[in-house]
């Protein structure tokens, strides 16, 4: 009797362990945040708030480390990811660059050697002019650019990037021509016009706000449908919302925004991917990330599995066609 018991206990454990969940997957030693950008960036930023919002908040255990890898227009940083097969303790924090890239330049990398986790927010540009520029409007500015093709320089983050990208929208929408000059990340491009070494830049709100505070800058219009959301006054009694869109101002483009992504190396384990979005997810619903975005005046949107790739093949398909009239495309 006393043997049947023991069996029946031990028939009893086991059918408990197999009946019982896996243990989600954690990370088990420190991860790596590779920013696919300089230090100063939309892309630094975006990285470094996300984090302090973990720390903040306790939502991983183990200690993240950021590390800046922006060379060759960000491809440095998704190369590092790639070479990271496997490793879920490698996420790569970038924008629509990791997708883009690949078209414009022969690399070490495609998007199939990343693994798409999230997007958390879509970034808006405008152009940028110096504080002491003449030009108070964006229809002033383009029609100075226009009479003088060539005669005006236009800063940007990186080469055949996002920022060249919508340059080349802008020209063929108006009929202006730069000289387009690339730069690595959006801090530099806001140093650059804040010193009077270049004409205007595109920056996102996030890259410029500094130097408009400082009335280094001012901005003339932005790439959006609707104003964006009304602010505190950042310079002269003006905030995010006293801007015109570029509709307003008489630019036939109307709408152009960026998403900030999340990737992984390929070859993860899918609950690993699960993990990472579902972090991101609660980071994106934080005070902390409402006043990130609001600060940045960017738009959230956050999206994981068929939302975000879904997302990303349609942006993809609208940039590629871009790249293959300007004649970047390397394939």
């Amino acid at each position: 009797m006393k043997h049947l018991c023991v069996m029946a206990g031990v028939a009893a454990a086991s059918f408990a362990a197999m009946a019982a969940p896996a243990v989600a997957w954690q990370p088990t030693k420190p991860i790596e945040f590779v920013v696919t950008s300089g230090p100063g960036g939309g892309t630094d930023n975006f990285a470094r708030i996300v984090q302090s919002i973990i720390a903040k908040h306790k939502l991983v255990d183990q200690s993240i480390v950021v590390l800046n890898k922006g060379g060759g227009s960000g491809a440095e940083g998704y190369i590092y990811g790639k070479a990271g097969k496997g490793d879920p303790h490698r996420v790569v924090f970038g924008t629509n660059n990791a997708y883009l890239l690949p078209y414009v330049a022969k690399l070490g990398y495609k998007v199939s050697d990343l693994t798409p986790v999230a997007g958390l927010a879509l970034d808006e540009f405008l152009i940028w002019v110096n504080g002491n520029s003449p030009y108070n409007d964006a229809k002033a500015y383009i029609d100075a650019v226009k009479a003088k093709p060539g005669g005006f320089k236009m800063a940007g983050s990186q080469s055949k990037d996002t920022d060249q990208t919508l340059t080349a929208m802008i020209q063929e929408a108006t009929g202006a021509r730069w000289i387009y000059v690339p730069f690595q990340g959006g801090g530099a491009a806001a140093v650059q016009l804040a010193g009077g070494h270049v004409d205007s830049n595109t920056n996102n709100p996030n890259e410029n706000v500094g130097q408009w505070k400082a009335g280094q800058v001012k901005p003339l219009c932005v790439f959006s449908p609707v104003r964006l959301a009304k602010s505190e006054p950042i310079h002269d009694g003006k905030g995010w919302g006293d801007i015109p869109t570029c509709k307003e101002a008489g630019l036939p483009l109307e709408s152009f925004q960026m998403p900030r992504t999340v990737w992984m190396p390929a070859d993860v384990p899918a609950d690993a991917v699960a993990f990472y979005a579902d972090v991101m997810e609660k980071v994106s619903k934080t005070p902390e990330w409402a006043e990130f975005i609001a600060r940045t005046a960017q738009t959230a949107r956050f999206m994981k599995g068929k939302e975000f790739t879904d997302f990303v093949a349609k942006d993809e398909a609208a940039n590629a066609k871009v790249f293959k009239a300007e004649g970047w495309a390397v394939n």
